[in-house]
This record gives C-alpha cells, structure tokens and sequence, in this order.
C-alpha cells in the first residue's frame, strides 16, 4: 500500500496506460480522480471503478484549471500528478498543415504545460509528478516530425521543472512508452490491417512483442511512489529496449 491515504489525479485515465495506472493507484490505497474528454468512458470507469472522473480537455487550458480545482477540492489536495493525456498523427514534413501541427501540439505540449502549471498550487510538498512522454521523441521516424517535437519539449519541460521544484521536494520524471497493446488496437473496421500493424511493431522491438498498459502502469506508480525518493528528471524507457539495445 504505497499510496495509503495519499491523493493522485491522472489527466487523461479514461483508457489505456491512464486507467491502467488509476486502478493500480487505486489498489495500493489512493484516493484517486481521472480525466479524459469521453463522457461515456468515464461513466464507464466511474461505474466500474468508484473512482471520480471529471470531464476535461487538456487542449482547453480553461478546463484543465476547472478541472484540477474541483479533484483537489474532492480529494483534499494532491501528493502525485500523472500527466498522460495525449494525441498521436503522422505527416511527412511537406504534408504538415499549421492545423496539424497545432492539434498535437495543444494537447501534448501546451496543454501538459498548462495543466501541469495549474496542479502546482495543490500539490504538497514532497509530491511527485510523472508524464507520459514518449521514445518517438528520441527515435528517427519517419513521418513523427510533429509528435517527436511535442514530446520532445515535453521533455524538456519536465527536466526544468525537476529542477524548479526542487526547494518544494516535489520529484518531476516522465516515464517513455513504446509501442504498447492499447485500446486503440482493438478497434476498427479492418482485423486484418490492425494485426498486420502489431506484427511490424513487435518485430521492431528488441524483446519481440508489444507492452502492456500495466507494464507501464508500474512504472509510473515506481517514479511516483517513495522507492524512487532519490530520482528526479529521468526519462524512463518502457520500451522492450527500443532504444538502448
């Protein structure tokens, strides 16, 4: 029970690595809210879970604010926050419109920037805070300018803030999935296609299978609980070794 009586919102914990993370929250002794801009799927959780989900968009700075306010106000304050809303796309840089750029860029930097701004009044000190970054941010891929940029200041953002809170004993680290087996692989319209992309992306990864939402779930709950106490601005590859080997 490492998070006993402690306060953890996820923004963004509707599906997928969030939920994933909320529920293991949730069963080592958090009071936990989640976020997610789905209506129904929050429902879903709030029914299956008993936990508070709060309708937000994180491309809505406004909502973001409103959003944080109402889950400390539930929970009594905040001890951890776990930025993992995102947007994924791919365009090759001569196919990229200011459109394009500005949706991935409004959720995955400047709405994890913002929301992250608006939680740090009501995080304690001696908190934490972890984000979802990504390996795309370090891996050359073709066709991932936009999202690499994203997540690649995102990470920058993270080491600075590391450093910023340090007087607060407030840790800051951002954990970095790889190709991971979520919702979004079981659905649509054609089976055949969605397997055809699991088998190029487990034949990608050294480890020759994709991950799950609770491999990364757990190292969330690692970074933000206290057996992490002595790291700070890491970027944690949850990858299959993607990157390093």
């Amino acid at each position: 029970m490492r998070f006993g009586g402690k306060s953890v919102a996820v923004l963004g914990g509707n599906s997928g690595i969030g939920l994933a993370a909320a529920r293991a929250f949730q069963h080592e002794g958090a009071r936990v809210a989640v976020t997610g801009r789905d209506e129904a799927k929050l429902a879903q959780v709030a029914a299956e879970t008993g936990l508070l989900t709060v309708r937000s968009d994180l491309a809505d700075v406004r909502d973001s604010q409103q959003a944080l306010s109402r889950i400390a106000a539930a929970l009594g304050g905040l001890d951890t926050l776990f930025v993992n809303a995102g947007v994924g796309g791919f365009a090759a840089v001569p196919e990229v419109t200011e459109q394009f750029w500005d949706g991935v860029h409004s959720v995955n930097l400047r709405g994890a920037f913002f929301a992250t701004q608006a939680a740090l009044p009501y995080l304690r000190d001696g908190g934490s805070i972890v984000v979802t970054g990504s390996i795309g941010a370090v891996l050359a891929l073709a066709g991932n300018a936009v999202y690499a940029a994203a997540k690649a200041g995102l990470r920058a953002v993270t080491r600075t803030l590391a450093v910023e809170l340090l007087p607060r004993r407030i840790r800051v680290n951002m954990v970095s999935p790889g190709p991971i087996d979520t919702e979004i692989f079981k659905r649509g319209a054609d089976p055949q296609q969605i397997e055809a992309l699991r088998n190029h992306m487990r034949s990608a990864v050294p480890m020759k299978r994709m991950g799950e939402p609770e491999e990364v779930a757990r190292a969330v709950l690692f970074l933000a609980s206290e057996e992490a106490s002595f790291i700070t601005g890491v970027d944690l590859y949850v990858d299959g070794g993607c990157v390093e080997l």
